[in-house]
């Protein structure tokens, strides 16, 4: 497992569980507004943990940590993350994995095997808007929308989750998120927050598929209550995340 970064503990990540969280490199997509764009685009510049080393970390923690969740990048495109995921319930630990949903034979796999105690998978926009908000032009959802299928019927806790950006997402776009995401037990809201190492302004100039003459922006924590509500109205069970 290629593993990038270790977040020794948290009350935030695994909701209602002391957890750790492992971040894997690489991604499949090019949201412009991550955060983690160096873990995405070039992670191998990025500190390097060996899984013994990880390993040595949870037998010491072992009376603290009831969890550890696994995030990126996107972790279903290391092909060890089976293997991995065992490792860490030998110790007892309940898994968390955050994906992009664009493996659903993998989440499904994982979910046969009962190596997952929950998943939070990113809503990136509307159908409709997911080429743009991923920064793949054309790109064909089939793959997400089978996740969100697998993840309604799993049958263990899930969570779907969308960073608002400005410039990406309106009324109408959760209006469609609404519509598609009916019957999902939990959907929070994230605000962007600008950063120094977003994908939008690492990528060069012959990459950026789409672009942001005056960047990306966010909403007010205000405006971020009036989505909420409105996706509220709808029948999604909304609600925010750090605001």
């Amino acid at each position: 497992m290629e593993i990038h970064g270790l977040n020794k503990t948290t009350l935030l990540d695994y909701p209602e569980h002391v957890a750790c969280t492992v971040f894997t490199g690489h991604c499949n997509f090019a949201c412009p507004f991550c955060h983690n764009g160096d873990l995405v685009l070039c992670p191998g510049s990025q500190p390097l943990i060996d899984e013994s080393e990880f390993e040595a970390f949870l037998n010491k923690r072992a009376a603290v940590l009831e969890g550890v969740c696994i995030t990126g990048g996107e972790p279903s495109i290391q092909k060890d993350l089976p293997e991995f995921i065992a490792k860490i319930r030998s110790h007892g630990l309940n898994v968390k994995l955050d994906t992009n949903g664009s493996n659903p034979e993998i989440l499904e796999n994982l979910l046969n095997k009962n190596l997952l105690d929950m998943v939070a998978m990113d809503i990136k926009s509307s159908k409709a808007g997911y080429p743009e908000a991923i920064g793949i032009p054309g790109y064909d959802i089939t793959n997400v929308c089978k996740s969100v299928d697998i993840l309604k019927s799993s049958g263990i806790p899930y969570e779907f989750r969308t960073t608002v950006v400005r410039e990406l997402h309106n009324r109408e776009v959760f209006s469609d998120i609404a519509e598609w995401l009916k019957g999902c037990p939990a959907y929070f809201l994230q605000q962007f927050i600008p950063g120094e190492r977003m994908i939008v302004d690492m990528l060069p100039e012959e990459r950026r598929t789409y672009r942001y003459p005056n960047g990306l922006s966010a909403y007010s924590p205000e405006e971020m209550r009036q989505i909420c509500s409105y996706l509220n109205e709808l029948g999604i069970p909304a609600k925010l995340r750090g605001i």
